[in-house]
């Protein structure tokens, strides 16, 4: 039974589809099905009850998925202080500026848990590069919003923000309890650089990649998207929002898509650091694909 094989079945044990497993592990559907299938063989037992709809785990690939995950992290720690002996157990994370998320605590503590001598280096980025200096290559993994130019880039989603709008407080929209984008239009919106990831901009925007750009002052940072809001009473979309300052509100708008936290890397990188740092991720929000599936 090999590591591969291991992975491959958390994969389809995780998504419980074996379309989305494949996508992840960029792979296509037909390999991926006989090595599940082989594995099981192996084992002499079914992990997976299969049926037209999709697959569930059956009693026993319920167990084996626990174990399984642990005897993956094991490896991955062996990996890690291998390299760790060898002088190279440095991870460097990318994250938005200004942008700190309450539950990252709880994956910090989590990754240097099981990781204590790894040194960890933050870079942060402002809106031009979502991905935070992943695309470039200055980074090894990134906790970042979605959506944006997914190419080349392994994507996990972690949870998902309803997004709604920052408005001054003192603004009409800012006593309603929910709104829709056609409340928002003929707003001046805070506006995000030409040289912006084009998804990125258009779904923040309320727009089409190719659309004109929203008309309003230039922001590159989450703080100054709310200082827009504040000193020139323009608008715009965000993921919730718990606590603004003092003279901003949020509303949900409801016919806003959601927006997905995740955790991104190159997709041509195969480093134990990185796995783990997704997979700690993963356990520490809970996956958010059971939740999307449902919207």
């Amino acid at each position: 039974m090999e590591l591969r094989s291991l992975r491959y079945f958390v994969a389809v044990a995780e998504e419980l589809h074996f379309g989305r497993a494949a996508n992840r592990l960029h792979m296509t559907q037909p390999p991926l099905s006989r090595a599940i299938r082989q594995l099981e063989a192996d084992l002499g037992v079914a992990l997976f009850e299969r049926s037209p709809t999709g697959v569930a785990l059956t009693e026993t690939g319920v167990w084996f998925l626990r174990d399984a995950r642990a005897l993956l992290e094991q490896a991955d720690r062996l990996r890690a202080k291998a390299a760790a002996a060898a002088g190279a157990a440095t991870l460097t994370v990318g994250m938005l500026a200004d942008s700190a998320d309450p539950a990252a605590a709880h994956l910090v503590k989590a990754f240097r848990e099981r990781h204590p001598g790894v040194d960890v280096q933050i870079r942060e980025a402002d809106f031009t590069d979502p991905t935070a200096g992943l695309r470039a290559g200055l980074v090894d993994v990134t906790l970042t919003y979605a959506p944006f130019d997914e190419t080349g880039i392994s994507v996990r989603r972690l949870r998902l923000d309803p997004v709604g709008a920052v408005l001054r407080s003192d603004d009409p929209l800012a006593h309603r309890e929910v709104l829709k984008l056609a409340d928002l239009a003929g707003r001046r919106w805070f506006r995000f650089p030409d040289s912006a990831d084009p998804v990125w901009r258009a779904f923040w925007n309320a727009t089409t990649p190719e659309g004109p750009l929203r008309d309003g002052p230039l922001v590159r940072t989450v703080h100054e998207c709310l200082q827009a809001v504040l000193w020139n009473g323009t608008i715009g979309l965000a993921p919730r929002v718990e606590e603004l300052p003092d003279g901003l509100a949020f509303v949900p708008v409801a016919d806003a898509p959601p927006s997905a936290l995740v955790v991104a890397w190159a997709e041509t990188r195969d480093d134990p650091l990185v796995r783990s740092f997704v997979r700690v991720a993963g356990q520490t929000y809970g996956d958010a694909r059971a939740q999307g599936a449902n919207q």
